[in-house]
């Protein structure tokens, strides 16, 4: 049994202020650059592309991620007082939001750069696992995106919170799983990569990120929808990315010939 009581705050100095999370936030920023910097070079790309992509995929994760919290779990609250929208230093990110903004960036880049859409992105979301990772760790220090209270005799009481209860160290489990995502997505990767159709690693972080998502999400505390509703609104937003990896694999499949 852990108690966390580690405040989100790391250092204060006058009105210098810095939070774990942006710690830990920029830290998964850094080494995901560092790591795709290495794999355009591996790759032989223009490294000049590269800058510039990323601060699309940068400005197109906030801004979903902050949408998407807007829209998908506190429309109403915001749309009530759109002023609160702005105030992203009180917290609310979604993940769903971010891979959707995320998205729409990369569109745009490829659009303003004349790019095919194809040439970097099953490169470039090997990244997102990393961010992800160190996202998740962020949580964890600022006693958010908490899991369910467990009888067990294990887990995490969030005196943060102000509770003496224990709860599943969802965040934990989360971190868990990209680390694991990454290390899939890089071996397919290594190993793969020449006799891969296009996309395929695209999707394969799809199906794993939101099908894994789903399943966590038992795990967490629900938002978004009704208490008595069985699913969560994380579970609702993982379907339809699932469902569109599966019947990318299932289009794919018989012309995927690896030895």
């Amino acid at each position: 049994m852990y108690h966390h009581n580690i405040s989100p705050i790391l250092i204060e100095i006058g009105p210098l202020t810095i939070r774990w999370y942006g710690l830990f936030f920029a830290l998964g920023l850094l080494i995901a650059y560092l790591f795709l910097l290495f794999l355009f070079k591996k790759e032989k790309f223009d490294l000049s592309y590269l800058d510039s992509v990323v601060l699309y995929l940068f400005l197109g994760m906030f801004i979903g991620a902050r949408l998407g919290h807007v829209f998908f779990y506190e429309a109403h609250y915001y749309l009530s007082d759109p002023i609160e929208i702005l105030k992203v230093w009180k917290g609310g990110l979604s993940s769903h939001g971010a891979a959707l903004g995320v998205l729409i960036a990369y569109i745009i880049w490829t659009k303003i750069y004349k790019i095919k859409f194809s040439k970097y992105i099953d490169y470039l979301i090997l990244g997102f696992p990393i961010v992800s990772m160190f996202v998740r760790l962020a949580n964890f220090f600022n006693s958010e995106i908490i899991g369910r209270p467990t009888n067990g005799k294990w887990g995490v009481i969030f005196q943060q919170l102000g509770e003496n209860f224990p709860r599943h160290p969802s965040q934990f489990y989360e971190a868990g799983l990209s680390l694991f995502i990454f290390i899939v997505l890089f071996l397919v990767y290594r190993k793969y990569k020449s006799r891969l159709p296009v996309y395929f690693i695209l999707f394969l972080y799809i199906f794993l990120y939101f099908s894994t998502r789903f399943i966590v999400e038992f795990w967490k505390d629900k938002y978004g929808l009704l208490e008595n509703f069985p699913l969560s609104m994380g579970q609702i937003l993982s379907i339809l990315p699932v469902l569109i990896a599966i019947g990318y694999f299932i289009k794919v499949f018989k012309n995927v010939k690896i030895k």
